[in-house]
């Protein structure tokens, strides 16, 4: 198999990538696995940019082709905010608790029709090898719900427990990972870019 380096040192993005593409005949090493250590300042203006950013960061580290991903929530009663400073939201340094009660307070008192929500996620693909204008692949995926007035849940990560999923009149971390496989932001991009890895079996 083919083997692409994924621009992460989180173990648990790394499992959830690999089951998404799990039946994609590549095999993907996280950084933590090749033993490499980069330092990444995600300063883009777009979650394209940081996943970019990141993945040839990767590619020179390691000389391999890489793949990454960059993703936030988007909340329209905030103009789209946090967006691409999602996991910086509370803070340089927050934690998911501390990004989810700045998101409630932030909507206190918004009621419920207006309190939509979206999960985008820019996965994208870099071939160190191939001739630019070619060495780079971008793909997207969006989730559409609303943000609920507390958390719920024990599944997932990040914004999960405030994400509701309106067919589902459940939060993202209730629903657990076997639907988020199926249905999430994420899943939809790295769907999208396993045409592409396949290129490679």
């Amino acid at each position: 198999m083919t083997p692409f380096v994924l621009a992460t040192r989180n173990a648990h993005k790394t499992g959830e990538i690999r089951r998404i593409l799990e039946d994609v005949p590549v095999e993907i090493l996280s950084l933590a696995e090749l033993d490499v250590d980069i330092d990444v300042v995600e300063d883009g203006d777009t979650y394209t940019a940081n996943a970019l950013k990141k993945a040839w960061a990767a590619a020179r580290a390691t000389g391999m082709a890489a793949i990454s991903d960059d993703s936030g929530i988007e909340v329209d009663a905030l103009d789209g905010a946090p967006g691409i400073r999602s996991s910086r939201f509370a803070g340089e340094d927050a934690t998911d608790e501390e990004n989810n009660l700045l998101l409630i307070s932030m909507l206190e008192g918004v009621p419920e029709s207006e309190r939509r929500a979206r999960f985008v996620c820019a996965a994208v693909l870099v071939l160190p090898q191939a001739p630019e204008g070619q060495n780079e692949i971008v793909c997207f995926g969006q989730w559409y719900g609303r943000i609920g007035y507390r958390p719920r849940g024990d599944y997932g990560f990040g914004y999960d427990p405030l994400f509701i999923v309106p067919e589902e009149e459940a939060t993202a971390a209730e629903l657990g990972e076997p639907y988020k496989r199926s249905h999430s932001h994420r899943s939809k991009a790295f769907r999208a870019l396993a045409v592409h890895l396949e290129a490679f079996d």
